[in-house]
């Protein structure tokens, strides 16, 4: 496909045939295995098909394309993980086959999305529980429990030292101090615009900005993508930012314990995200599974700051071969093998009430 290259240049995953050969032969540093790979009754695609978008779910996208590829010989994915505004541009100017994204789809995307799909509707199918970890790197903290006001203080700019007295409220005994230094997404992120709405809905009074993909004041650094964030908080001492598990887990990054709407300081792992996002509401139509988290949850043991990663895919209108390989591929990442490895990566799957509505969307695709 004449967008293939380009889209690999630009730092896309690459996930050639050939897996399928090394996948049951030798070691496999992913940790995974041949009999890990997609099982059931899945019509493989052959051919290569392009996506982009969310950062956030690379490490999934990865571990995902590799076992398909185990699965079905000769199906190539060339995913670019540039961001969700960049997915979602080049998926409604036809360069790639589906987009993901951190955020639903805006109503202003919607129009230029459904005439990618030749008339037909883009759907939004969560794929991707993205647990978002405010990650920390600061002497005398091995644990550390903040609020939501107390979080929205320090990226607004009003808590800029780690002995200010709301902080230490919250952590009797810590023997914290210097400045504090915020880094934040330099680029278009839908883990950003999830971080602010998390913010906005859960301490209005001190977060005054409207949720948005581009970080919307100027307190602290900018890094580009998750993986920026990730390097920049592990090299920076006194700083503190936002990134998903995944990436907190694989750079050995401390997080902290967030209070929820019911009070409780909860730890973040798979299962408290999880139980989050069951709490969702589901906010499409038809075939779309958009959904509404519930960021102050008082749901017992719930992590507040999630993120749900979808896949941005046409119901109708793409080229037969990129619609048969879509929908195979998506078929594999909903179904329950393809959900159970995201535990290990640093994320959490999606919970049965949301799970079945999804499986029954992607069953929809032609």
């Amino acid at each position: 496909m004449k967008n293939g290259s380009r889209l690999a240049a630009l730092g896309g995953v690459v996930v050639a045939g050939a897996l399928a050969l090394s996948a049951c032969g030798s070691d496999d540093n992913s940790g995974s295995s041949a009999s890990e790979a997609p099982k059931g009754a899945i019509d493989c695609a052959k051919g290569t098909v392009n996506a982009a978008g969310s950062s956030a779910q690379k490490n999934a996208i990865e571990e995902w394309s590799k076992l398909f590829a185990a699965k079905c010989a000769g199906a190539n994915l060339n995913y670019n993980p540039a961001g969700s505004g960049a997915g979602i541009q080049s998926f409604t100017s036809g360069q790639v086959s589906f987009a993901g994204s951190d955020s639903a789809l805006k109503p202003a995307e919607v129009t230029a999305a459904q005439k990618r799909c030749q008339g037909a509707p883009a759907l939004n199918l969560p794929m991707v529980v993205g647990p978002i970890g405010v990650v920390y790197n600061v002497d005398g903290a091995d644990s550390l429990k903040l609020s939501p006001e107390t979080v929205a203080g320090i990226f607004a700019g009003k808590i800029k030292t780690w002995d200010d007295p709301a902080i230490a409220k919250e952590n009797a005994g810590a023997k914290l101090s210097g400045p504090i230094k915020p880094i934040y997404r330099a680029d278009e992120s839908g883990t950003t615009e999830n971080f602010t709405k998390y913010l906005k809905a859960t301490a209005p009074g001190a977060w005054t900005w409207e949720p948005a993909k581009k970080w919307p004041n100027g307190v602290g650094q900018g890094a580009t993508k998750s993986d920026g964030v990730s390097a920049q908080v592990k090299s920076t001492k006194g700083s503190i930012s936002y990134v998903e598990l995944s990436f907190a887990t694989n750079n050995g990054l401390k997080t902290a314990d967030i209070k929820n709407g019911a009070g409780e300081y909860t730890k973040l792992s798979p299962e408290t995200a999880s139980k989050a996002v069951a709490g969702a509401k589901v906010v499409g139509t038809g075939d779309d599974v958009a959904l509404k988290i519930d960021y102050a949850t008082k749901e017992p043991g719930a992590y507040p700051i999630v993120l749900v990663t979808y896949e941005i895919a046409c119901q109708k209108g793409l080229p037969a071969d990129q619609a048969k390989f879509v929908k195979s591929f998506l078929t594999y990442t909903s179904s329950a093998d393809g959900q159970k490895i995201l535990t290990n990566l640093g994320y959490a799957p999606l919970p049965d009430s949301v799970l079945t509505k999804v499986q029954a969307s992607v069953k929809g695709l032609s």
